[in-house]
């Protein structure tokens, strides 16, 4: 069983925030970056795949050097190897242009599964992992919950809205994308830390993929980041209950658009 799993480096929500002069990004200097959450997931559920049935865990990310990190804390929990696309051509990339970098980088190995975390913390998108799939026609199941690996197929429970869920199956390959609380995310032990540092990190280029800039436009383009601003009023309604009730509903019907 030879599973890809998918990371993002992706700032800590512990972090303070502060907006470019510019308003398209933040201040990333002070800021601390960790593993997104639903990725370490997808991490322990390819880690638990491996224990029970063999094979491999590849890791792989995109981003600055210092995502690096995120790829080295997988490796000390259990992966195998990693691949890191490195690339100033794929600075803010839009989920689209992720997803065919992504899958330049891996429609040439033969994995059995691709798992990412549900959506990213940052962005909160949830649509890289669907686009991958599409760019390599593979089968995909969105808030995995459950996985259990058959012969040739995958058993998945998977969640809805409402408190409801569905059971399926999927035909292998297919792509997963999992939701936090899935399993117990594993720490890196000792022995796990020093063993990482003597696997391999593939570093590749768009050049190394024969992606060109056409491939990697963004077709979402961030206009403006800022802070919404804080208001808050107060207003007293008087009358009967009946006349309360009426002045409350047509507040929240006009001026609040809620009903």
């Amino acid at each position: 069983m030879n599973i890809c799993v998918l990371l993002k480096q992706v700032p800590d929500q512990g972090s303070v925030f502060t907006i470019d002069s510019d308003e398209t990004w933040v201040q990333e200097d002070n800021l601390v970056f960790t593993t997104n959450e639903s990725d370490n997931y997808a991490l322990e559920e390819a880690l638990l795949m491996k224990a029970s049935k063999g094979g491999e865990v590849v890791v792989c990310t995109l981003g600055p050097d210092r995502a690096s990190q995120t790829l080295k804390d997988a490796l000390a929990k259990g992966a195998d190897r990693a691949l890191f696309l490195r690339d100033d051509a794929f600075d803010r990339l839009d989920s689209l242009g992720a997803a065919r970098a992504f899958a330049a980088a891996l429609r040439d190995d033969s994995f059995d599964l691709i798992l990412c975390g549900l959506q990213a913390d940052d962005t909160g998108e949830g649509q890289l992992g669907p686009m991958l799939a599409e760019q390599l026609s593979l089968p995909h199941v969105t808030l995995v919950v459950q996985t259990e690996l058959l012969d040739g197929c995958i058993k998945i429970k998977q969640e809805l809205e409402g408190g409801w869920f569905r059971h399926l199956e999927a035909d292998l390959p297919a792509l997963l994308t999992i939701q936090s609380g899935i399993n117990k995310p594993r720490y890196a032990s000792l022995k796990g830390i020093m063993a990482m540092k003597r696997k391999e990190i593939k570093q590749v280029s768009a050049a190394d993929l024969s992606l060109t800039t056409g491939d990697l436009t963004p077709h979402q383009i961030l206009k403006r980041l800022y802070v919404p601003a804080k208001t808050k009023e107060t207003q007293f309604l008087e009358g009967s209950p009946d006349e309360v009730v009426a002045q409350l509903v047509e507040k929240l019907a006009n001026e609040a658009k809620v009903l």
